[in-house]
């Protein structure tokens, strides 16, 4: 049976998505400089791993998830500092999943995979749909001793490959083209939490699953945004806006209105930044100067590395030596990266 979501488009949906598109066009409009693109493309991802890791009761603080991102060590559990790697890893890996011409079960897998490796209690329900029934509950004190109470019972064992079948056909049909992005990702992000299709790190997989829709549909090509940060600031709101649709016979309306605010929040939050530093930054005297997908990469690979060769990103493009001096000259011009030494010992690393 075709997954065929249930969902209303509200006032208040209508209207956040007019602001979400207002302010998303503030901000590919702006023209922002390298520190300023690095610096919100790598908040975003610290924020990212640190709130959707949180949320499932990972003890990290930010600061800690901010010194792992830059590959130190941190006094802290080992699972708590491995579910944060591993979910730094899987957005790292976005652009290499979107690059996939279909989300299909084997992509799924490996993502849940990447996000609990080495973190389960058991190895082998990791990258593999659950074999028995969980569900969702928590713990309450009713006077006398603890007990559980269960709050959400998803869909049984035997059919959790069939519905996560169905919802990757629908998310790799046409209908993708009908739906926006946005909403979309709202959907396949619920769809994911109700299938519950794993034995734990559903969540995670719902939140990355959510950014990688948003990224490949190129609404989040930049990587700017960090959704996750709404949901951790008032975990209730999200597990409310979650069960929403048990209450009104599969109706994601009110879910679909939670998560488009959602959205807005951090969108605000980036366009607030761009407004604050003056839109469209000036470079020399007066010259703008746009970063290009390619001269994001050659900067990244640089900041990774410490440094790199011509051949190194002739190989890494698989170019012509003049087409990658184009891009390093461009880069060189406005004093982003420098070039040190000569000859077959040259190298270019960030400039100071």
């Amino acid at each position: 049976m075709p997954l065929d979501p249930k969902y209303k488009i509200t006032n208040k949906i209508l209207n956040n998505i007019s602001r979400i598109m207002s302010g998303r066009e503030i901000i590919e409009q702006s023209k922002i400089i390298l520190k300023w693109e690095l610096k919100l493309k790598k908040e975003a991802q610290i924020h990212n791993a640190h709130s959707s890791t949180s949320i499932e009761g990972n003890r990290l603080t930010f600061e800690q998830v901010a010194a792992l991102a830059e590959n130190r060590d941190v006094v802290a559990a080992e699972k708590d500092k491995k579910e944060v790697l591993n979910y730094l890893n899987a957005l790292g890996s976005i652009p290499g999943y979107a690059s996939k011409k279909a989300i299909d079960v084997k992509l799924f897998l490996k993502i849940h995979k990447t996000i609990t490796a080495e973190t389960l209690q058991n190895s082998k329900d990791c990258g593999v749909f659950r074999n028995r029934q969980v569900f969702v509950g928590r713990r309450i004190f009713d006077g006398t001793s603890f007990k559980e109470v269960v709050e959400y019972m998803p869909p049984e064992t035997k059919d959790v490959s069939r519905l996560v079948d169905e919802l990757l056909d629908w998310l790799n049909s046409d209908k993708r083209k009908e739906i926006n992005s946005v909403i979309f990702a709202g959907i396949v992000h619920y769809e994911i939490a109700r299938i519950h299709p794993f034995i734990d790190g559903n969540g995670r997989t719902a939140r990355l699953m959510a950014s990688l829709i948003l990224y490949k549909s190129g609404f989040d090509h930049r990587r700017f945004f960090a959704l996750d940060d709404y949901y951790d600031e008032n975990r209730a709101a999200y597990y409310a806006a979650l069960k929403t649709a048990q209450t009104s016979k599969g109706d994601i309306t009110k879910w679909l209105e939670y998560f488009t605010d959602g959205v807005l929040y951090s969108i605000n939050k980036i366009k607030d930044f761009i407004v604050k530093m003056g839109l469209s930054p000036k470079i020399g005297e007066g010259e703008r100067f746009e970063l290009t997908n390619r001269q994001i990469k050659i900067l990244e690979r640089i900041k990774e590395k410490g440094k790199t060769t011509n051949k190194d990103l002739r190989d890494m493009f698989g170019i012509t030596r003049q087409a990658i001096l184009k891009e390093i000259h461009k880069l060189i011009g406005v004093k982003l990266i420098e070039l040190v030494g000569r000859g077959r010992s040259a190298y270019y690393k960030v400039s100071e």
